[in-house]
């Protein structure tokens, strides 16, 4: 059951018909539920946005007129303004959508919901008719390049790809994000797993007067924030943070870098690149066995080892010149006249300069209030908001769409697979086995594949 809905326009007769995409207030729809009030129609957000502008101030009638559609065989669809492409399995994503709607006319404008971004698609052609039906059946669909013209328009953030070893150059305002992306394959990922090799993202900063952030994460998160990443830089100037190690989660795919303005304006190099770190260790281990003679006494100041044939001329000027940090568990040797610049942490016990101390209290200490209610200290919050917030944003493994995770699922079997409550609701949907052709629900087939199929 379609519809054809049409503002009422005084100069067109009743009933006449209309070339759909070029009468603007003219679109299609189905019949989702039965549950308006009686006597009424409610039309979905899309329909509404694509029958009204934005500004109206008086909703005129619309002509409902019921129509035959012929099931849609290809569409392509332009988004308005960059960064759809830059969604994880964006194909995936838009099927989700499509799922929702009844109907296609060419010219509409749909949006998509990827967590809490949302991008708008233009119908620009459909096949076989300018207006179809898009339930049970197989659409390809195209792509193209987005609407550059409507850029300025959106606030929408977009990922700079970043080539391994290239420097780029940018300016990032206080408050605001600028974010990046770089990919690592299969091969670099063996690399960093066998321990010869990390990735350096580095920041440079020009200037000494504005002062950044930078927050890593793997892609389904596209955009990390201040709670949302898996790795962070907070260092006053420039950063350099570095990836890799037996860090398990860091595997080949892609990432992306999110530079935070967080102090005035600030000018900044960024760059990503290969670190050989056998080169690194062998260096440093020249370096200390070249120190270490065999003879070697330690000094009762700094604790260096010393050759035994200096070592009072090095400790009667170390203890002149040179003062140990007293504070449990550090023991880091100062100059005497920067003693006074070197500070701990009152609250983790962090040793810092006297200058940074103040960022690194309001950035990581100062009490955050998270959506759902819980309120927490800045790493907690970011564990918070990655494993347990019910708020959080997560990739659904049965419907590809980033999804609020919702509460523990009330099923035990669930809970022991690792479900959220989305999945646990989601997965709930039967689709027919591939081999024998039975209904079984989405969140049981991998057991049903091997317990009927005998396929692991």
């Amino acid at each position: 059951m379609h519809f054809r809905l049409s503002r009422m326009d005084a100069s067109v007769p009743l009933g006449s018909d209309m070339t759909v995409g070029q009468e603007h207030g003219t679109t299609h729809s189905g019949v989702l539920e039965f549950t308006a009030r009686e006597g009424s129609v409610e039309l979905p957000p899309h329909v509404w946005s694509n029958l009204f502008s934005s500004d109206i101030v008086e909703v005129p009638l619309i002509e409902v007129l019921y129509v035959s559609l012929p099931k849609g065989t290809y569409a392509k669809l332009q988004p308005q303004g960059s960064g759809f492409s830059d969604i994880p399995n964006h194909k995936a994503v838009l099927e989700t959508t499509l799922r929702k709607h009844a109907t296609l006319s060419q010219g509409d404008i749909f949006t998509v919901y990827y967590g809490e971004l949302c991008y708008k698609l233009r119908v620009l052609e459909l096949k076989p008719a300018s207006s179809v039906s898009i339930l049970e059946t197989d659409i390809e669909v195209d792509i193209e390049g987005h609407d550059s013209t409507l850029d300025s328009d959106t606030n929408q953030h977009v990922l700079i790809p970043l080539v391994l070893g290239k420097v780029e150059s940018a300016t990032v305002e206080e408050g605001m994000f600028n974010y990046y992306k770089f990919f690592i394959e299969d091969s670099t990922s063996a690399m960093i797993a066998s321990g010869s090799m990390n990735i350096e993202v580095k920041v440079e900063a020009e200037t000494s007067k504005g002062d950044t952030n930078v927050y890593v994460s793997k892609h389904p998160l596209v955009f990390p924030t201040q709670h949302r990443h898996d790795w962070s830089s907070h260092e006053i100037g420039s950063k350099i943070l570095l990836l890799g190690g037996e860090d398990p989660t860091l595997v080949a795919g892609t990432y992306s870098i999110g530079v935070f303005g967080y102090k005035g304006s600030t000018k900044y190099h960024i760059s990503v690149a290969l670190k050989d770190i056998n080169m690194k260790k062998a260096s440093e281990s020249a370096t200390t066995s070249s120190q270490i003679d065999l003879d070697a006494v330690e000094c009762r100041n700094c604790r260096h080892f010393i050759s035994s044939r200096t070592i009072l001329l090095h400790e009667a000027y170390c203890l002149r010149n040179n003062v140990l940090c007293q504070h449990d568990g550090c023991g880091v040797v100062l100059r005497r006249e920067e003693a006074g610049s070197h500070v701990h942490c009152s609250r983790c016990g962090k040793a810092f300069h006297q200058g940074e101390i103040e960022k690194h209290m309001k950035v990581f200490h100062e009490p955050i209030h998270c959506p759902c209610g819980v309120i927490l200290e800045k790493e907690e919050m970011v564990q918070h908001q990655a494993t347990s917030c019910p708020l959080r944003l997560i990739a659904c493994r049965f419907c590809g769409d980033m999804v609020q995770a919702g509460s523990t699922p009330l099923d035990a079997r669930d809970r022991l697979k690792g479900l959220s409550e989305h999945e646990s609701i989601c997965g709930s949907r039967t689709a027919p086995c591939d081999s024998c052709g039975r209904a079984v629900m989405l969140k049981e087939m991998d057991i049903h594949i091997i317990a009927v199929h005998q396929k692991s």
